[in-house]
């Protein structure tokens, strides 16, 4: 009745031991080398002081995007310090990139609400994005949080004079800016922002001289701001220092090659001494940078007209007032009738459209800007000056051409004058 004795397998007791013996040796030797042996290596993180020094080396350099890109990788290495976001925010705005000069700001808020100096530059970057309401209450609270915040001062005084340049001011925007830029001075009068804001007033108010040493005192602290060079390059050529003024927007050409202002103002100086070639050389670019923006073709447009390269005229003159598409398909929105540069967009249509014979339109164009632009004598002679001579013309009985034509090569050499000539522009 007993059953047989069963006795162990010899083998199967050898590979438990030997399990048992690898499974010791990883508790004693390997796990304590390796905390996660069947985890990835994590990557070795810098600490944040590192990119902050590098980015504050490459920031003296005027290497501001590579700056800006050391600033990025401290704020994800410690999201939570709202300094890394408000020196970010500042070379953002410096180099002209407000919408992320904006974000950096307001981020730097979220972790630090009562920050006198990211609301300031916050305001800044919100006014040269055109968001003057807002630019001014960002400001007004940055000096509201600390009275001696020089730079808050200084931007506010930029951001009323930007608005009176653009001709968007309100009732005492002048004496505004003018009281901002001197409390900026008698806070710290030897602060960039302080130059600055100082002259863009002494700018706006005709003092072209003392604003160039302002502005000259401003870039000798910083050589590395568009938008200073720019400044200098208006007052230059205000004061007809044209080969001064080249030099100036050439260097804000050369910090910020997307922005198509420096090309624009390069046109018009080169255009202002008769160099049409040149000149047109630069509105091209300009349109290249801003396919969209109707007053680069306004510009590029006014610039074929004065060079009597009356079919590309008309071409992008149509574009900057009736809008339409390019021949690459980017559509272009057309500029309402307006005093100012606008309005010589329109009168230089209008020539442009006589010249060619397109007499019906050309008279549309003319008696609109005689009704709304009654105050621009310019605009009106030249209104008057396309009118008339279309009368004439449809008086012999000559006919209007059937197609509009297409835009030729372009062609850069100065003709001759002609006899019948009509008042040139704001130049």
């Amino acid at each position: 009745m007993r059953q047989p004795r069963r006795f162990p397998n010899m083998l199967r007791l050898l590979f438990l031991g030997l399990i048992a013996a690898f499974l010791y040796y990883v508790n004693q030797v390997v796990q304590p080398l390796s905390p996660n042996l069947f985890l990835p290596s994590p990557t070795p993180t810098l600490s944040p002081e590192i990119y902050i020094s590098e980015a504050e080396n490459l920031a003296a350099q005027g290497k501001y995007a590579q700056a800006i890109a050391e600033y990025q990788k401290a704020i994800k290495s410690d999201p939570q310090n709202p300094a890394n976001y408000i020196s970010s925010a500042r070379l953002n705005a410096f180099s002209g990139n407000y919408a992320q000069a904006i974000s950096d700001a307001s981020n730097a808020l979220l972790l630090a609400p009562n920050s006198s100096q990211a609301e300031a530059i916050k305001g800044f970057a919100l006014g040269f994005s055109g968001e003057y309401l807002s630019a001014e209450s960002s400001l007004k609270r940055a000096i509201e949080l600390d009275p001696s915040n020089a730079s808050a001062y200084a931007y506010l005084a930029i951001v009323y004079s930007q608005q009176i340049v653009l001709g968007q001011e309100t009732l005492g925007n002048l004496d505004q800016a003018i009281e901002a830029s001197r409390k900026a001075e008698s806070i710290a009068p030897n602060a960039l922002e302080s130059h600055w804001a100082r002259g863009v007033v002494l700018e706006i108010t005709s003092n072209y001289e003392e604003a160039i040493a302002e502005y000259d005192a401003a870039v000798a602290q910083n050589a590395n701001i568009a938008e200073l060079h720019m400044a200098l390059g208006r007052n230059y050529r205000t004061l007809e220092r044209y080969d001064r003024a080249v030099e100036e927007f050439t260097k804000a050409n050369a910090l910020n090659p997307a922005d198509p202002l420096p090309d624009t103002y390069i046109s018009r100086t080169y255009a202002s001494v008769g160099e049409f070639g040149k000149a047109i050389q630069y509105a091209e670019q300009a349109v290249m940078d801003t396919p969209t923006d109707p007053f680069m073709y306004g510009n590029l447009g006014s610039l074929y007209f004065r060079n009597r390269q009356y079919e590309n005229a008309l071409f992008a003159l149509r574009l900057a007032i009736r809008g339409g598409n390019t021949p690459e398909g980017v559509a272009v929105e057309g500029l309402p009738l307006a005093p100012g540069r606008v309005g010589e967009y329109y009168y230089n249509y209008a020539l442009t459209l006589m010249r060619l014979g397109y007499c019906q339109e050309a008279v549309e164009i003319a008696k609109a800007i005689k009704q709304f632009l009654i105050d621009d004598e310019i605009a009106v002679y030249n209104a008057q000056f396309a009118i008339d001579n279309c009368i004439s013309a449809l008086s012999s009985g000559l006919p209007e051409p059937t197609m509009i034509p297409t835009p030729t090569p372009r062609a850069t050499a100065t003709p001759n004058p002609e006899t019948m000539t009509p008042k040139t522009g704001r130049g």
